[in-house]
């Protein structure tokens, strides 16, 4: 039997995927503070996974993992979207492509 060393954050069905397929697997249930480092370690997969493909549903994982990790800091998708809400208004969006190149301030 070929075993394939993963040790990273999965689905919640991703055991029983395996499964079906006819394989087995281990799994362990995180404490808090190992969860949140691993969602953190999630995130960082998801993006590169993102940035090197431009696939749409990286960018859906990412939300996932996005949500996972407001609620593991005990925010709900709903209160995540009025933060975003707000600093959409207070700062703007993206949609004018602006690139800040430089800031001249006064001494």
């Amino acid at each position: 039997m070929k075993i394939k060393t993963y040790n990273k954050l999965v689905r919640d069905n991703i055991p029983e995927i395996i499964r079906e397929g006819g394989g087995e697997c281990v799994t362990e249930v995180l404490s808090d503070g190992d969860y949140l480092r691993a969602l953190d370690s999630k995130l960082s997969e998801e993006m590169k996974e993102y940035t090197d493909s431009h696939d749409i549903e990286e960018l859906a994982d990412i939300l996932e993992v996005v949500y996972a990790a407001a609620g593991a800091r005990g925010i709900t998708r709903d209160a995540l979207e009025n933060i975003r809400t707000e600093k959409h208004r207070k700062n703007g969006g993206f949609s004018k492509k602006l690139f800040l190149k430089e800031v001249y301030e006064q001494e």
